[in-house]
């Protein structure tokens, strides 16, 4: 049942992908719209995870999890009759405050059930698996239905697996609380939110204002202003949102940078690939979904393997090799063709998939089995806060390199083609877009120009796939020098639980006494 609820989630951060050139039909959406309605949901819900993991861990986690659960159903309905870019942005933020109170409480729920490190480590594993999979088979689940119905539909699908799941927890599931809860930090939460709003919303209209404008550098730097505000509180308050002394053990610290820098990835490379099958192979959103069904099926293979070769090889070792298997995946991804690109695409789709199924769940297990069970909602937040943080981030990053590669290029060559102005102009805003102006030129101009708008979002593909591709290498040496091969004993974990009682100040204290023993905490 845990499985199910983070299926439907980890869904809703894929299954709009492949809806996305219906949404430029039927919503007039521009480039920069289409990134935040995805990142609409995946910000809110990575902004609110710290503090909705506290609330679990506070008040019981069954019950953050059918709360979240109702919102979650109220928002994807709301979604499903949005009529505006705007609209669905909000509609989708609901969405995300639904999913903060979910995903936590059923990843702390795990590990309070399962509390032998080898058996929590594999069910870790059927955990990320299932998220992962969820994720990927988002765009067969979306293609599916835009087949018979309008792309709102992609929500309702929702609804009825959010009641089954209500009823079904409250009579399955156990309590479960810390039994020593520390103080709501909102002041923590206010300034995280705010400053990853200010920071994606600068990423995503960099490519409309320019990377070096004024209006650029100020919101840079105002996201920067309050993300170092945010930081210093958390470092002052004797009741962090974010605890920053868990940072101080390399296992989880590591961990948790694989796992942000991997779903930078994943997500970003998502937005681009679902563009690419429909709008410049020409699969239909059916056809598109069906044919990355290869990659979801490699991530449910290899994700609960992965704690079987990591009892045997290491966590370095299967994490490192995961993520240079994945880098060499997107470099693969960048030489894609204007015209027959599936087996290319499907090589290097396999390698991305397989590289994340070695990732996930050691990395996970890595950050879970680094704080104490009685924290265990607020360790899980901060598990599912890399993720979603790093997926917006990514979106946001990734489609405005694509963006700023494709729109000086696109506007260039249509005007030496003869295009129509107008016909330019909506090229500029999307790809999409330029395509469907494209369809009212005469057929001889028509063809040359849809070639040209296809080829110049290939070449910005290229371009836009070597950040994943950096990124993903940047994390493998990370994990190699910074990630222990094998996970302590179960020592640090009791005795990180009984430092659970003590005050932020007193725990310092008891670590720092601890400092010839770095692998402890």
């Amino acid at each position: 049942m845990l499985g199910l609820t983070l299926v439907v989630i980890s869904l809703d951060n894929t299954v709009l992908n492949v809806a996305l050139p219906s949404l430029i039909k039927d919503l007039n959406a521009s480039n920069s719209d289409l990134q935040w309605i995805i990142d609409g949901y995946t910000l809110v819900f990575a902004g609110l995870l710290l503090t909705a993991g506290s609330l679990g861990d506070r008040f019981g986690r069954r019950g953050a999890l059918q709360v979240g659960l109702i919102i979650f159903g109220l928002g994807s309905a709301a979604s499903a009759m949005a009529t505006s870019p705007n609209q669905l942005t909000f509609t989708r933020a609901f969405m995300g405050i639904g999913a903060a109170l979910i995903m936590p409480a059923t990843l702390s729920l795990i590990t309070n059930i399962f509390i032998d490190p080898r058996e929590r480590g594999r069910a870790i594993g059927v955990w990320a698996a299932l998220a992962g999979a969820g994720g990927a088979l988002g765009p067969i689940v979306g293609g599916v239905l835009l087949a018979h119905f309008w792309w709102g539909s992609v929500f309702l699908i929702n609804i009825p697996v959010v009641v089954v799941v209500v009823i079904a927890g409250q009579l399955v599931l156990p309590r479960s609380k810390d039994p020593h809860p520390p103080r709501l930090d909102l002041v923590g939460s206010v300034l995280s939110v705010g400053g990853l709003v200010a920071l994606l919303y600068s990423i995503i209209e960099a490519p409309n204002h320019g990377w070096g404008s004024n209006a650029s550098l100020l919101g840079f730097a105002v996201s920067a202003a309050v993300l170092f505000a945010f930081g210093w509180w958390e470092l002052h308050i004797d009741h962090p949102m974010l605890d920053l002394r868990f940072f101080k053990n390399p296992r989880f610290s590591a961990a948790s940078g694989a796992i942000t820098l991997v779903f930078f990835s994943m997500l970003g490379v998502m937005f681009i690939m679902t563009q690419y099958l429909q709008l410049v192979l020409g699969y239909t959103p059916l056809q598109a979904g069906f044919r990355q069904l290869p990659g979801a099926t490699i991530m449910l293979i290899v994700g609960p393997m992965s704690p079987r070769l990591v009892e045997r090889a290491g966590t370095k070792a299967v994490v490192a090799t995961g993520l240079f298997i994945a880098a060499a995946s997107c470099v693969w991804l960048a030489m894609l063709p204007q015209t027959d690109g599936y087996l290319h695409y499907l090589v290097g789709i396999l390698g991305l998939s397989g590289g994340m199924g070695l990732i996930m769940a050691p990395a996970t297990e890595s950050v879970m089995g680094s704080v104490p069970r009685s924290r265990a909602g607020v360790g899980s937040a901060m598990n599912d806060t890399t993720r979603q943080m790093g997926g917006a981030i990514g979106v946001a990053v990734i489609g405005s390199v694509l963006a700023t590669a494709y729109r000086p290029g696109v506007a260039s060559r249509l005007r030496n083609l003869g295009a129509p102005a107008d016909v330019t102009d909506r090229a500029r805003e999307s790809l999409g877009r330029g395509l469907e102006a494209a369809g009212g030129l005469p057929s001889g101009l028509r063809d040359v120009v849809t070639s040209a708008v296809r080829g110049r979002f290939v070449a910005a593909v290229e371009v836009a796939m070597l950040v994943p591709a950096g990124v993903l290498a940047l994390a493998a040496v990370m994990v190699l020098v910074y990630l222990p091969a094998h996970a302590p004993g179960a020592n640090e974990f009791d005795e990180l639980d009984g430092l659970a009682s003590l005050t932020f100040a007193e725990a310092e204290g008891a670590l720092e006494n601890e400092a010839e023993e770095p692998e402890r905490v």
